[in-house]
């Protein structure tokens, strides 16, 4: 059995990133990119797929572990019966290439530690040559070279396919090893191998204390929002400011199953929440960098408008199988690229138009290039936006017309009407507007359900989606309207445990079971920003404090929740689960606009 999902935390270096398990070991790691090959994959597998454990030879979890303060320092204690060791995990933000510093300390007595690194390239399969390098051990296959040193003596051997070091620890005796990757063609260990790890350890816990302490958020859930925040900013792939939507691939949304799919790419429908999660917290050179990748990415032909790019902006992310990998918990087949490129939503259009507009209306500047860029998206909608698509869970079958893709077409005529206003560019406000005002009649008029007194998933359907939660999010009707209230009253039956799924189960899609999916974090995040709209703050506060509940003990959330096995289910830690919890404390902090009778309060 592999071991729950909660048990990993996250350590990154900005450009890639690794899954630490309770019992020391490293469980995922691809490098040199978040989409690079895995070298370790034991998540997916067993142990024979990749990992690096580093703990007491007693073995087991360890007693205790923690982020250091405002970092994404990883500390874990292990008490023995002879001593009291702790491991101090981290990947400091890289200068030249990947590394992961892993600090040895003895707290108590005397501490038996050992390591056992077993490396499997190409996404847990290739068996490396490896060989001894002076000070270093040396892993290479094709095109990867890892490195594995130490900063003191250790007792090395090979243990099959293993790499063994085994070391006692006593009280006050620190002892680092240090894992780099370069290309295969490089003769030298990389840079960072040379730089004690302790010195590692300092200089990392200064980078993230130096970036948290630009935090806006100073309200009754700062830990949280804190600690949302960073893994955030460990998501962000930092040469181009991408940001992923989670590091791992294949965590399945019901166990088992065959819901698993690769999430570490960027997804456009996370760019609005993203902007206005990182502007507000005051991260505006993340921002400005995110909008720039964004832009570069989508520019082009409108009707090559993808949902999904890589990294660097690709657009070819071909999906494959890993057949040699057991997945999951038996969850098969492992995924490793993503098919969703090839979907047909017509909501990103409007994120894109949203993000837009609300970079402008922070003041970031839009150069000529990007308003022809919206001129052109603007074109392409205003010919398409009556076309039925895939909506925004990619649920199977044949296209519907989606009220969420819909209302998202409202919003980019909006925000485009709105942004040549600022700018003074009304040459297409009257189209703009006429489409606005049609788009909003019809949603109104088809995907309303008078019976069920709420807003359903598609026309002519009477099955429920939790997107319509987003309907005053993005001005689409007030909180205070009476569907909205109708809505977000209907959704809340849907909840499993407090906590609530995407859509009704008379929603899921043919040849896509949805049967045994856990709850979406998300999801109840977002009903808690409904309750907020429509005057219920103190309801609001109650979904969101149970949300808190659900996180690991390093504060991480994954994208859903099973409130039966009380399990975190899906890729892990997901960037829109923690994006939106920031954006719900921030809207919980402020003070309320519409009370509950619709009357405006101070704010």
């Amino acid at each position: 059995m592999n071991a729950p999902i909660e048990d990993y935390a996250l350590i990154s270096d900005l450009e890639t990133a690794a899954m630490v398990g309770r019992d020391g070991s490293v469980d995922w790691l691809c490098l040199p990119r978040f989409d690079s090959p895995a070298c370790l994959a034991a998540l997916l597998g067993t142990e024979d797929n990749g990992r690096w454990r580093l703990a007491p030879v007693s073995g087991g979890k360890c007693t205790r572990r923690s982020y250091r303060a405002d970092t994404l320092v990883l500390d874990s204690v292990w008490e023995t019966a002879t001593g009291t060791v702790r491991v101090t995990d981290l990947m400091p933000p890289r200068a030249d290439v990947p590394c992961i510093v892993r600090l040895v300390e003895g707290l108590s007595g005397t501490v038996e530690v050992r390591s056992e690194l077993r490396l499997r390239f190409h996404q847990g399969r290739v068996v490396p040559w490896v060989r001894d390098a002076g000070h270093c051990t040396v892993a290479v296959a094709g095109p990867d070279a890892v490195w594995l040193g130490g900063d003191g003596p250790v007792r090395d051997r090979r243990e099959g396919d293993a790499t063994v070091w085994e070391f006692t620890v006593t009280a006050g005796r620190r002892l680092g090893l240090t894992l780099g990757w370069t290309p295969s063609h490089r003769p030298a260990p990389p840079s960072p191998m040379s730089v004690p790890a302790e010195t590692a350890v300092k200089e990392t816990v200064d980078f993230w204390r130096r970036w948290v302490a630009k935090c806006r958020y100073h309200g009754p859930w700062r830990e949280a929002v804190v600690r949302s925040l960073i893994t955030l900013k460990a998501l962000t792939y930092a040469p181009t400011g991408a940001i992923v939507a989670a590091p791992t691939t294949s965590l399945p949304g019901a166990l088992g199953g065959g819901r698993n799919w690769d999430h570490r790419f960027c997804w456009l429908r996370d760019s609005t929440r993203t902007l206005s999660c990182l502007l507000r917290s005051g991260y505006r050179d993340e921002a400005a960098a995110w909008l720039d990748w964004l832009v570069r990415t989508v520019a082009g032909d409108p009707a090559d408008l993808q949902t999904v790019y890589g990294v660097k902006g690709q657009r070819l992310l071909p999906e494959t199988e890993a057949p040699w990998l057991p997945g999951y918990e038996g969850s098969r087949p492992v995924r490793f690229g993503t098919s969703a490129v090839d979907c047909f939503q017509l909501d990103v259009y409007g994120e894109v138009m949203d993000t837009l507009w609300l970079s402008l209306r922070a003041g970031i500047s839009m150069p000529a290039h990007v308003w022809e860029l919206v001129e052109s998206l603007m074109g392409f909608l205003m010919r398409h936006w009556r076309e039925p698509d895939q909506g925004p869970w990619q649920v199977g079958g044949p296209r519907r017309q989606f009220v969420h893709s819909k209302v998202m077409a409202w919003v980019a005529a909006d925000r485009a009407v709105r942004m040549g206003e600022l700018l003074g560019r009304n040459g297409s406000a009257g189209e703009w507007r006429a489409m606005r005002d049609e788009v909003h009649r019809q949603v109104c008029r088809e995907g309303w359900d008078a019976g069920r007194w709420s807003f359903v998933q598609s026309y002519g359907a009477s099955g429920l989606d939790a997107s319509a939660l987003l309907i005053p999010r993005v001005g689409f009707l007030p909180g205070r309207d009476e569907r909205v209230r109708g809505t977000v009253r209907a959704l809340g039956r849907l909840r499993q445990g407090g906590f609530l799924p995407r859509y009704g189960e008379e929603n899921a899609g043919p040849g896509r079971p949805d049967v045994g999916e856990g709850t979406f974090v998300t999801c109840s995040l977002w009903y808690a920003d409904a309750l907020a709209a429509t005057g219920l703050r103190r309801q609001a506060r109650e979904v969101f404090e149970q949300v808190l509940g659900i996180r690991n003990d390093v504060g991480l959330l994954a994208e859903q929740w099973d409130p039966d096995s009380g399990r975190q289910l899906g890729n892990a830690p997901k960037a829109f689960s923690h994006i939106a919890l920031v954006e719900t404390a921030f809207g919980l902090s402020a003070e309320p606009t519409w009370g509950r009778r619709g009357r405006r309060t101070p704010t």
